[in-house]
């Protein structure tokens, strides 16, 4: 069992910058596939970027957006530039066993509560 809890989210101006981090509880964390998925308010949940042993990214935030991750410390981190407005959405966390594809196409073993960003124009 894992358990993932986000922080970092907020509000912010067009422009700005923030860092997302999820930790992650157990001690298998480095096996695991890390991504971070969003879902804005009457959209469906949408794939973000996700690390293994390679980063890969959506091409909406492709040049701004990073993810990066700390073993000895549980940590998958997002660091997010240049925010705009569609940015907006509740960022989720996500674990999972089977590797980038399958996060790329929102599964995956553990989910973690959401936190929210806000991006004001």
């Amino acid at each position: 069992q894992v358990q993932l809890v986000e922080s970092g989210g907020g509000l912010v101006q067009a422009g700005g910058s923030l860092r997302l981090s999820c930790a992650a509880s157990g001690r298998t964390f480095s096996r695991y596939t890390m991504g971070w998925l969003r879902q804005a308010p009457g959209k469906e949940r949408e794939f973000v970027a996700a690390i293994s042993w390679s980063m890969v990214y959506a091409d909406s935030v492709k040049g701004r957006f990073t993810i990066s991750r700390d073993n000895n410390k549980n940590t998958v981190y997002l660091k997010m530039n240049s925010l705009k407005p569609e940015d907006t959405a509740v960022y989720y966390c996500a674990a999972d066993s089977s590797g980038l594809r399958s996060i790329r196409l929102g599964h995956a073993d553990y989910w973690g509560q959401g936190t929210q960003v806000t991006v004001s124009s």
